[in-house]
């Protein structure tokens, strides 16, 4: 599969940096200092921009469960995804949109999901399929 490249706005490119990088664990790329941060989300390319303005969000239904519309993240392996949970959970000022659950038990496209907030408003979607085949599943 090949990286996507993702370019955001974010309010405040240090606290971009520690959520994403200290927190997250993503390798930092380049960047030019004060205007935009580049990292690597489990080997894509994101490319942070610094903006006044906070995203606008909204939110859809999936599988019972209200969901911020945008957002953005990664499928991972159900280890990698644990994992990551556990570490994200352990922080109190992770600020959780959905904590990790597990939707559509038994079906087709079976997964585990959580939703995260980072500094900046903008929501992730960290998901993890019980048989990685499903994932484009219909």
């Amino acid at each position: 599969m090949h990286p996507f490249h993702l370019a955001f706005s974010v309010t405040d490119l240090e606290a971009t940096r520690q959520f994403y990088i200290g927190k997250l664990g993503c390798a930092q790329g380049r960047e030019s200092v004060g205007k935009w941060l580049d990292f690597s989300l489990f080997g894509h390319q994101m490319s942070a921009h610094l903006r006044a303005e906070a995203p606008v969000t909204s939110s859809g239904a999936v599988d019972g469960d209200s969901v911020p519309i945008p957002h953005f993240g990664v499928v991972l392996d159900i280890a990698s995804f644990d994992q990551l949970a556990a570490k994200l959970d352990a922080d109190a000022d992770t600020d959780w949109e959905m904590r990790p659950k597990r939707r559509m038990v038994g079906e087709p496209g079976e997964q585990a999901t959580m939703f995260v907030r980072d500094p900046s408003g903008n929501c992730l979607e960290f998901k993890a399929f019980a048989d990685k085949a499903a994932l484009f599943a219909s």
